[in-house]
């Protein structure tokens, strides 16, 4: 599995939370459970997918007169003056998601509150009147559950707010015996009921005109019987109200617009509502305005029930009624018919109506995606939300889309609840969880998109599982750097912040690993003169392999350009130092987290970056060394409108000599002479739940290009692992691909075994990539990501897609904002660094090296001699004296691994190569790469592989130094090696 190792350390050297400067009086009560059939605070509500914060809540509550506000899963406010007696006091750390709007800020969890209180004195809690008047309350019933019919048949308009008292005088105007409040606002009457008694609690609705006193809940009446002996004559009460004594009514046969035409009385809710769009009840509605209002809505069907319902088609298996069961006058004209008692007037701008069935589970695995079936329906929400991820589709859930999107993403369970909310995760999500198997008729949504099929229903969860293989995670048995390099001299060199750093740094450390067992000796001091904090690295290809350093943290360290020349060996310190000097050699523009890229001239790219730190945008690149003839930098508007989230781009140059470029959520490929867009590309996948998550920093995850094989025939592939989503910093837990090249490129997702932002990935000798440090939570920045990622991966692109990744091992050391991980010489990664200022990981001292599986088998290294080092482009190079311990020259490999330098999870320059190679006896004859955009100009670690075991790396230079960077610069204190 690999191992770590600690081989030194230099020897000097926010999270979210519930926020205190709450506004006046407020104060935090704790986190609360909100997972009852009624809400903790059930008064007004809002959602805000983008700003949610505390404070908004609170002043959205405390306007409203409220004296508890609260939040929950990241972007809901719930506001009241009471707290339900079903919900309870939750441990602290249930409440972990950031709020939308401030990602330092806790805005509760899935079924989890953050409470605040005003310290008013709560009113006193609703309760059902018991008498108003004559009118006596007889309790909750059932009203039209599941289309069975309405307990009180006519339905009545109220003179102004909904109160038990407005509701009874209505009641009493029309002369009817029983007066029934429901959904907080609505009145039905009667001279009789079908009652079916409920729980009181089921009734837990305040009246929309009293909030002291309750009028029913969905689907409950609360109802009142009048005792009194003077009820007038029974009369319309208006609101399609008709009834008993009511005149006559008709259907509305001529000056409707176009060829809109009646066509038939309805049933209601005989499985279900039959129209998808309410427009609601109005006392003036008449035949002609609820057709105006469908025309107005583009609809072509329209119906009068109560209100106005618009639509295309008829749902739910409708079915015509007897004709003079549409018998209630409209409000606003009593001679015409509006529907009845669970009857609608239907009438239609076409003679032929479509009316689909009543909807049914999908359960034809000929239309599911491959592998997926049905599995039953499932309650959810116990404590919590059985399946992770959520997905809302207001007007277009579908079982298909929903069930893709899981499958997409690597995950193995898929469930609808309430007609339009998808949720992801895995079938082992189910049991722990505890979600149970629910009779099958609790599932009776209808789907958003698809009104055939049903989609869950309150709490419920039509659920789809997957039967195949999907994810495969194989388990193979001194300073604080923001800049780690491995020199030509195979001494690692370390850069650090200064300003905000520690006082006694000198900012640059080079250590020699032969020398680990003499700390005094192992580490040397070196000089820079400006902040490097999150600047840009690359090795050159002139002939000493010097290291560049572009860009700073502010002022004039933003346009620094600092040069190191590696020199002397391993096992006796090094002489040279970092040169710098702005006056004679500075970028044009200053950039504070820049990419540095090698271009296939032999020219410098540096892209992107802000002025300062968290400054304005600089949505520019340019060229070292600098081209002639004044400022020759190139605005990108494609940069100005990502920032801030495309800071540290990926880049890599591509076989057919373009230049690709991710950045945000965005790719695409640049000319390499012009920088003009030859071709844009798909944007990449993020979250199942969110497309708004990103790649790049401050949404930071990985890159790499993925091993490129002699002939080089196959088109190039890029790797990008983990980043984050804006707002909530919800890490992301898949890789993507992408072949940019080929004709219609498309991204490729792969599951990770769990989410990771701030990852760092290290190309090792074998094809292999090893993932590891970064965060599950939050995004890139000082305190900003919370629970440390502890356990490596491997990424193998050989094996087949979905079964590419390894468990490794895991560390003790947690490597968050500003950690690296480096290849060196002897197969090793030494993995260092992390400065997350968080108040609970400590800046990281500690320096560790991850032994990769392949050195894990007790194997012996193979050697070779490499008499030449300096290679042109398809030339022909031999190494002797190869030396294989287990294998044959049939079963060894040769590798190619460019020189890198990494930060921020991004390791410019980085490249794997395995060339063409043949062998006689203990002599192996080498191709090398046939062009620049196969392999830049550049240093290159090479490997022979003796079956997996990697040998120790020498250096080659591929390409020479076509931009004679080795003469530059000209001028100034620099000293320069020659090409």
């Amino acid at each position: 599995m690999g191992s770590f190792l600690f081989v030194g350390a230099l020897a000097f050297a926010s999270i979210h939370s519930v926020p205190s400067d709450l506004p006046g009086n407020w104060t935090s009560v704790g986190c609360y459970t909100d997972v009852a059939g009624v809400r903790t605070l059930s008064a007004s509500t809002y959602t805000d997918t983008k700003n949610m914060t505390v404070g908004n809540c609170i002043s959205f509550c405390e306007n409203q007169d409220y004296i508890y506000a609260g939040v929950e899963f990241s972007q809901e406010c719930y506001c009241g003056n009471t707290i339900n007696i079903d919900d309870t006091n939750a441990t602290a750390t249930d409440c972990n998601m950031p709020c939308t709007g401030n990602a330092l800020e806790t805005c509760g969890a899935g079924g989890r509150l953050n409470l605040f209180w005003s310290g008013a004195t709560p009113p006193p809690p609703p309760v059902t009147s018991p008498k108003v008047g004559d009118w006596t309350s007889i309790g909750c019933f059932s009203d039209n559950v599941n289309g069975a019919g309405r307990s009180l048949p006519v339905g009545a308009d109220l003179a102004g707010p909904a109160t038990i008292r407005t509701c009874t005088a209505a009641c009493f105007a029309s002369g009817y015996q029983f007066a029934g409040a429901e959904f907080a606002a609505e009145l039905r009457i009667g001279s009789s009921g079908n009652f079916f008694p409920r729980a009181c609690i089921d009734c837990s609705m305040v009246c929309a005109g009293n909030s002291s006193e309750f009028c029913g809940g969905p689907n409950r009446l609360t109802v009142y019987n009048y005792t009194g002996t003077d009820l007038p004559p029974i009369t319309n009460p208006g609101g399609g109200g008709g009834g008993a004594g009511a005149a006559p009514v008709v259907n509305v046969y001529d000056g409707l617009p176009g060829t809109w035409n009646y066509s038939a009385c309805y049933i209601d809710n005989a499985h279900g509502r039959i129209f998808e769009n309410a427009i609601g009840p109005n006392a003036t509605t008449t035949v002609e305005s609820c057709v105006n209002s469908c025309i107005a809505g583009n609809y072509s069907v329209a119906g009068i029930e109560f209100g106005v319902n618009c639509g295309n088609r008829l749902i739910n298996g409708a079915e015509p009624a007897i004709e003079n069961t549409c018998n209630m006058g409209c409000g606003g004209n009593s001679t015409e018919a509006c529907g009845g008692p669970n009857r609608l007037s239907v009438y239609s701008s076409s003679k032929n109506i479509t009316v689909l069935p009543v909807p049914t589970v999908l359960n034809d695995t000929n239309i599911l995606p491959k592998n997926w079936t049905y599995a039953g329906c499932y309650t959810d929400e116990n404590n919590g939300r059985v399946l992770p991820w959520q997905i809302i589709w207001e007007h277009n859930a579908t079982v298909e889309a929903c069930v893709n999107q899981c499958s997409t993403f690597g995950y193995t369970a898929a469930s609808l609840e309430y007609g339009q909310e998808c949720y992801c995760g895995d079938i082992s999500d189910i049991q722990a969880n505890g979600a149970t198997l629910a009779p099958e008729t609790d599932c009776s949504f209808q789907c958003s998109g698809d009104p055939i099929h049903l989609c869950g229903g309150g709490l419920r969860m039509t659920t789809y599982f997957f039967n195949g293989v999907k994810n495969v995670w194989h388990t193979p048995a001194v300073t604080v750097p923001l800049i780690a390099t491995v020199g030509l001299n195979n001494k690692v060199t370390f850069l650090e912040k200064d300003g905000t750093g520690f006082p006694n740094s000198t900012g640059a450390y080079e250590l020699d690993l032969s020398l680990t067992h003499d700390f005094d000796h192992a580490w040397r001091e070196m000089h820079v003169k400006s902040d490097v904090f999150c600047s840009a690295s690359i090795i050159l290809p002139d002939k000493a392999g010097r290291q560049i350093n572009v860009g700073g943290w502010s002022l004039q360290s933003t346009y620094g350009i600092r040069l190191y020349t590696p020199n002397g060996v391993e096992g006796v310190n090094s002489t040279n130092d970092w040169e710098e000097d702005y006056n004679t050699l500075k970028l044009q523009r200053g950039r504070w987290y820049p990419t540095a890229a090698m271009l296939p001239n032999g020219s410098i790219l540096v892209v992107g970056g802000e002025t300062g730190s968290n400054a304005p945008a600089e949505p520019s690149l340019e060229i070292l060394p600098r081209p002639p003839g004044g400022d020759t930098y190139l605005n990108m508007d494609w940069l100005q409108r990502t920032d801030p989230n495309n800071l540290y781009p990926f880049i890599f140059v591509l076989p057919g000599g373009g230049i690709f470029i991710a950045y945000y959520n965005e790719a695409r490929i640049l000319d390499a002479a012009t920088f003009d867009t030859i071709k844009s590309l798909p944007n990449a996948p993020a979250a199942v739940d969110n497309f708004d998550g990103g790649r790049t920093y401050p949404l930071e995850g990985v890159a790499m290009s993925l091993p490129q094989h002699a002939p080089y025939t196959d088109p190039l592939e890029i790797l990008i692992c983990g980043g984050s989503t804006p707002g909530p910093g919800f890490a992301l837990d898949n890789c993507v691909t992408i072949a940019p090249e080929v004709e219609n490129p498309t991204w490729t997702i792969e599951r990770m075994p769990s989410r990771r932002v701030m990852p760092c990935m290290a190309a090792l000798p074998d094809g292999t990539f090893l993932l590891l440090n970064g965060a599950h939570q939050g995004v890139a920045g000082f305190g900003l990501a919370t629970d440390p990622a502890l356990t490596a991966l491997l990424y193998d692109p050989a094996l087949p897609l979905g079964q590419r990744m390894s468990i490794l091992n895991t560390t003790i050391v947690a490597r968050l904002y500003h950690s690296e991980a480096t290849l060196l010489p002897d197969g090793r990664v030494l993995v260092s660094g992390s400065d997350p200022q968080d108040g609970k990981n400590p800046e990281e001292f500690r320096i560790e090296v991850y032994v990769p599986p392949y050195l894990e088998t007790g194997l012996t290294q193979p050697s070779y001699s490499l008499p030449k080092n300096d290679w042109a482009y398809g030339g022909t190079y031999q190494i002797t004296n190869v030396t294989l311990h287990q294998g044959s020259a049939a079963t060894m490999r040769v590798s190619l691994i460019a020189a890198t330098s990494s930060t921020h999870g991004n390791a410019m320059g980085s490249r794997t190569i395995f060339p063409q190679f043949s062998c006689s006896g203990r002599t192996c004859t080498i191709t090398a790469p046939p062009n620049a955009n196969i392999s830049p100009p550049g240093w290159h670690q090479l490997f022979i592989l003796d079956g997996p075991t990697p040998s120790h790396s020498q250096w080659v230079r591929i390409g020479g130094d076509p931009g004679e960077l080795g003469n530059w610069p000209s001028t100034g204190p620099f000293t320069v090696p020659g090409v």
